[in-house]
């Protein structure tokens, strides 16, 4: 019994020991309270400081925004300004930009963090997500490339600049163009503040080319030109001309298929004060009521339209559309509207997914545009499909989180807007990723980059593209039928589609996109053949 107790007594941990290791856990456990209460007043001092600066919000999102932006400092490609006295005009015929607008009051108050970053010409839009344990957090990064990206420290004469001007300097060259700038975004996001700004540039620089003091060459001077603004707006179903007692007008289009608005009254300008100030009286009429998103939403879409007119045969030289557009609105933007607002949102949202149908109609290269969808889209119609029309878009975006949704929806339709053709006898226009760049890159070092024309370098570009995609296909079904020897009637049925996809080169347009899907297809089938 005695040896039993002994044995006991010595697996038994000393008095020294257990105390010890009591000291050691409660050490611990002062250590960690400690550790957390300095968390606190760090996430504390944090908040304070981010909202101090501006950007309220989670700190853990702020914080992985703020260290992602701090990788891509220095990234950005400088603007190009084109000034009075260039003689440069852009050689692309649609400009697509992206403004951002710092945060507003609004969003400060209900600690909405800036979730969108511009490094141009490229737009990030930083979605904050959590992980599967609904604890650990991360950003989803989408980035869309543009012509132009200005950011909240960019003022409206340096996005005017590089969007607008260029096209007045081609308007007044009298060769019939006609040039449209309209601003495309959510309610609230700054379309009105910046399309305001561009109208008083446009008039004070438009009478100043005119007068040939500036070096631009162009046919229309002060002399043999006259210069006519009219203002109108489409506001549901009605079409509204704004500087004569909100008359209302009718969308027509003639012979030719042009669109014309029957009613609508022009007035002759004399000088950049008279233009301006028709311009102010037109917007000082146009129809706008508080929502819940902003307080002042314009709830039609105006347009602005300043003609060149040959003082003597009163025949157009050329036309300037400013068009700014009525934002998009969600329903949970609505919940508390009246009937009268939740009209008007459905309207608005209405003429803008027919714009959005069109673009994506000539997108696809559809036969058929739905431009008779909505009043607004005949009325863009010109700026879309004519051969003389040039067009800058400025989509306008919202830095909140609370309007990612709306953010991603802007940037990717226009994204879309590039992709797009412009007319019949012009080439295609879309955003030169980087991957895009490589591959042209590498076909003009092949030839040896000797000058070629811009048709032959695209020609010698597709052919390279379609000699990889032909070759990496034919080194995958060598290897394929290396692994098995096992043959079929239908592999030889196979084998005989493949050779008649591959004598398509000789004998048919080329088709990348028809090709790519050929070939996926016969190697899928290979390998359930072999499975």
């Amino acid at each position: 019994m005695s040896r039993i107790q002994q044995s006991t007594s010595a697996a038994a941990p000393s008095k020294d020991q257990t105390r010890k290791a009591t000291e050691r856990i409660e050490a611990e456990r002062i250590a960690r309270r400690q550790a957390l209460s300095d968390l606190k007043c760090q996430r504390a001092e944090e908040e304070k400081r981010i909202r101090d600066a501006g950007n309220p919000g989670d700190v853990n999102f702020v914080g992985l925004v703020q260290r992602w932006r701090e990788s891509r400092v220095g990234t950005a490609l400088p603007y190009y300004t084109s000034g009075s006295g260039s003689n440069d005009v852009p050689s692309s015929k649609i400009c697509i930009s992206v403004r951002k607008r710092p945060i507003n009051d609004k969003e400060y108050s209900k600690k909405d963090h800036d979730s969108v970053t511009v490094v141009n010409p490229t737009v990030y839009v930083h979605v904050p997500k959590y992980r599967v344990d609904g604890i650990n957090k991360y950003l989803d990064h989408s980035s869309f490339c543009f012509d132009y990206a200005f950011d909240e420290d960019v003022a409206t004469k340096d996005v005017y600049m590089c969007t607008a001007l260029p096209l007045v300097q081609n308007v007044i060259k009298g060769d019939g163009c006609r040039a449209t700038v309209f601003a495309y975004g959510q309610t609230g996001s700054g379309k009105t503040h910046t399309m305001s700004g561009i109208q008083g540039m446009v008039a004070a620089d438009l009478f100043y080319l005119l007068s040939g003091k500036a070096t631009v060459k162009s046919s229309c001077t002060r002399q043999n030109t006259i210069v006519t603004v009219s203002f109108f707006e489409i506001y549901g179903v009605r079409i509204q001309d704004l500087l004569n007692s909100r008359h209302q007008l009718k969308l027509l289009e003639d012979g030719r298929g042009e669109v014309v608005i029957f009613g609508l009254e022009e007035y002759e300008t004399t000088d950049a004060e008279h233009l301006f100030s028709l311009i102010t009286q037109g917007n000082s009429k146009r129809t706008t009521h508080a929502t819940e998103a902003n307080d002042t939403s314009s709830r039609s879409h105006s347009i602005c339209q300043i003609m060149l007119r040959d003082r003597e045969s009163k025949r157009l030289r050329g036309k300037l559309s400013l068009v700014d557009l009525a934002g998009s609105e969600r329903g949970a933007d609505t919940k508390s509207h009246d009937r009268q607002r939740q009209t008007e949102s459905s309207e608005i949202n209405k003429s803008l997914l027919a714009l959005k149908e069109c673009i994506r109609a000539l997108d696809a290269g559809s036969s058929h545009v739905p431009y008779r969808g909505s009043k607004l889209t005949l009325v863009l119609k010109d700026c879309f499909t004519s051969s003389r029309a040039w067009t800058a878009m400025i989509a306008t975006v919202s830095p909140a989180s609370s309007s990612i949704d709306h953010t991603l929806n802007t940037l990717r339709y226009a994204d879309r807007v590039k992709e797009k053709k412009i007319g019949n006898d012009s080439l295609p226009y879309k955003v030169s990723t980087e991957k895009n760049r490589a591959v042209h890159t590498s076909c003009h070092d092949l030839q040896g980059g000797n000058g070629n024309s811009v048709e032959d370098e695209h020609k010698q570009s597709m052919s390279a593209q379609k000699m990889l995609y032909q070759n990496t296909t034919i080194e995958n079904l060598q290897e394929i039928e290396n692994v098995s020897s096992y043959e079929s009637n239908e592999d030889e049925k196979q084998g005989d589609r493949f050779e008649e996809t591959v004598d398509i080169w000789g004998t048919h347009e080329y088709n990348e996109g028809a090709f790519r899907e050929e070939s996926e297809q016969l190697i899928n089938l290979h390998i359930r053949t072999i499975q």
